[in-house]
C-alpha cells in the first residue's frame, strides 16, 4: 500500500505546478495497491516525503471505494449496533436502519412509543408548539412480533412543517447555527429548519435507543436521565441510582426533585416572555452494568459515550463521575476504595469514578452529566451577516424550545443505550437474544456474580 500525498497530471511535482485543467479534488491523503489499480504512477522523492504523481483522469477512473471521499459522510453510528440516519426537518420525512439486533427480541411500534412521546414536540408549554405525531412504521426486521436478524427500518412522516418561516434565513448566518460552517464546507445548505442540523433528527436516534433499552433490559441493564440543573437552578440528586422513571416523568422539566423543578419552569417561562432562552445539564444514569465492558485505548467505553452525547445538538460538554471536580481534588480524597460488598463480589465503596475506569466498566452504576446550550434560535433581534458578508439583523421565526433540557433527556438516554448495546455485544457476543443472555450469565457466573444487579456504590465522596 502507498500514502498519494500529491496527484496531478503529468509529471508535476506541486499543486502550483499543475495545469489548469487539474481538479482540486484529487488533493488528498488517498491509499490504494497499484497491483489492483493497475494505474500508472510516477514517484518523486524529496528527502523523507515521497510524491506519488498520478495523472488526473487515472483517478477519475477509481472505483469509489479507493478515491478521496469528498461526501458528507458520518450518518451512522455504532459498532457491532449500528444505526443509520436520514432526512431533513423540511423534508417528506425521517428514516432509519438499524442493524445488529440479534434475533428473538419481542418488538412492535408500541415499544418505541413512549420514548418517542418523551421527545415530541408540542408536549407542553415550555417547549417547541410544533405539532408532530412521530408515530413510527417498522417496514423491516421485525417478523411475526420478533426482530428477525435483519435491518431494523422505520420510517417517520413530517406533518406540521411551516418552512415560510425560513425564507428570511436563506441568505443570512444565524448566530450560534451550522449556517455558515455548512456553506463554507458544501457550498450549499437546506435553509428550512436546519436542514440535516436540525435535532429532528435525533427521532431516528430515540426510535433506535428504544430497541437498544429494550436489547440491554435482557441484560438487566436499565438508563434513565433527568435534568440536573436549568440556568442557576441546579436539583439536589443524593444518589443518581435511586431516582426512578415516575419521578422524572411527574414535573414537565423531567428533574425529580419538584421544588427545583418547580423553579426551572418559572425560569424558562420567564426567559420565553423575554424572547430569549437557557442551558442546563442533564445527568445519565445507567445500573445494572458487569464489569468488563469496553477498550483499554482508543476504544475506550468513556470515550465512546462522550462521542454518542457530544454528537447530539446543543451539547457542548460532557463529564462522568467526579468530572470537573477532579481539578481540584487530592488523590488521597478522589480515589474510590475497592472493597467486598455484601453479594460477595468486589466493587468500590464510593463511585466518584463514575463506573469506569481505564476505559473499562468496573460494574458500578455509569453516571454521566453533559451540558446543552441555549437555544440559538431567538425571536429578538441579532447582529450577523448575509452570505456575501454584508451586515445585517435577523430575528428567527418559527417555533423553538426556550430550553432545551426537557426534550433533550430520552435523547441523552438513547445515545446511551446505543454505546452500551454494542459494547455488550462486543462483550458477549451471540446470534439470537437467547444466546446473547446466557452469554452474560456465563460471563457474570465466572466472575462469581448473579444475573441481578448488586446494590450500587454510593455516588458522593
Amino acid at each position: 500500500m502507498v500514502d498519494v500525498i500529491a496527484a496531478g497530471a503529468g509529471a508535476w511535482k506541486t499543486y502550483d505546478q499543475c495545469p489548469s485543467t487539474f481538479a482540486p479534488k484529487h488533493m488528498g491523503s488517498i491509499a490504494f495497491s497499484t497491483d489492483r489499480t493497475g494505474l500508472q504512477c510516477h514517484a518523486i522523492p524529496e528527502g523523507k516525503t515521497l510524491w506519488i504523481l498520478v495523472p488526473a483522469r487515472q483517478i477519475d477512473s477509481l472505483h469509489p471505494s479507493v478515491k478521496y471521499n469528498g461526501s458528507m459522510p458520518g450518518n451512522s453510528f455504532g459498532e457491532l449496533f449500528r444505526v443509520t440516519t436520514a432526512g431533513v426537518s423540511h423534508g417528506p420525512g425521517y428514516m432509519a436502519i438499524i442493524d445488529g439486533c440479534p434475533p428473538g427480541l419481542p418488538l412492535s411500534v408500541d415499544d418505541l412509543l413512549p420514548d418517542l412521546r418523551r421527545r415530541r414536540p408540542g408536549q407542553s408549554k415550555i417547549v417547541t408548539q410544533r405539532q408532530e405525531e412521530d408515530t413510527p412504521e417498522i417496514w423491516s426486521g421485525v417478523f411475526e412480533g420478533k426482530t428477525d436478524g435483519t435491518s431494523i427500518g422505520i420510517l417517520f412522516h413530517n406533518t406540521d412543517q411551516r418552512s415560510q418561516d425560513y425564507g428570511d434565513i436563506q441568505n443570512k448566518y444565524r448566530p450560534g447555527h451550522a449556517d455558515f460552517t455548512f456553506d463554507a464546507k458544501y457550498g450549499i445548505r437546506d435553509y428550512r429548519g436546519g436542514g440535516r442540523s436540525s435535532a429532528r433528527e435525533t427521532l431516528c436516534r430515540v426510535a433506535a435507543g428504544a430497541i437498544a433499552k429494550k436489547l440491554l433490559a435482557q441484560q438487566g441493564i436499565r438508563i434513565l436521565g433527568y435534568v440536573k440543573q436549568v440556568g442557576t437552578v441546579a436539583a439536589d440528586v443524593p444518589d443518581p441510582t435511586q431516582i426512578t422513571l415516575e419521578q422524572v416523568e411527574a414535573s414537565p422539566v423531567r428533574c425529580p426533585e419538584e421544588a427545583a423543578a418547580k423553579q426551572m419552569i418559572a425560569l424558562i417561562e420567564e426567559v420565553r416572555k423575554e424572547q430569549d432562552s437557557i442551558g442546563g445539564i442533564c445527568e445519565l444514569v445507567a445500573t445494572g452494568i458487569p464489569a468488563g465492558l469496553g477498550e483499554p485505548v482508543f476504544d475506550k467505553l468513556k470515550a465512546d459515550l462522550a462521542k454518542g452525547l457530544l454528537s447530539l445538538p446543543a451539547v457542548m460538554a460532557f463529564e462522568y463521575g467526579a468530572g470537573f471536580a477532579v481539578a481540584t481534588a487530592r488523590g488521597s480524597r478522589n480515589n474510590d476504595s475497592f472493597i467486598r460488598k455484601q453479594t460477595g463480589k468486589i466493587g468500590t465503596e464510593t463511585n466518584r469514578h463514575g463506573g469506569m475506569l481505564g476505559g473499562i466498566s468496573s460494574g458500578e452504576p455509569i453516571v454521566c452529566r453533559v451540558a446543552l446550550k441555549p437555544t440559538s434560535s431567538l425571536p429578538q433581534m441579532q447582529r450577523t451577516v448575509t452570505r456575501a458578508g454584508e451586515p445585517t439583523e435577523i430575528a428567527t421565526r418559527g417555533r423553538h424550545d426556550p430550553c432545551l433540557l426537557p426534550r433533550f433527556v430520552p435523547m441523552g438516554e438513547a445515545m446511551v443505550a446505543l454505546v452500551l448495546a454494542s459494547e455488550a455485544l462486543r462483550k458477549f457476543g451471540g446470534d439470537s437474544v437467547s444466546e446473547f443472555r446466557r452469554n452474560r450469565s456465563g460471563y457474570l457466573a465466572a466472575l462469581g456474580e448473579t444475573p441481578s444487579a448488586a446494590p450500587a456504590a454510593r455516588s458522593d465522596g
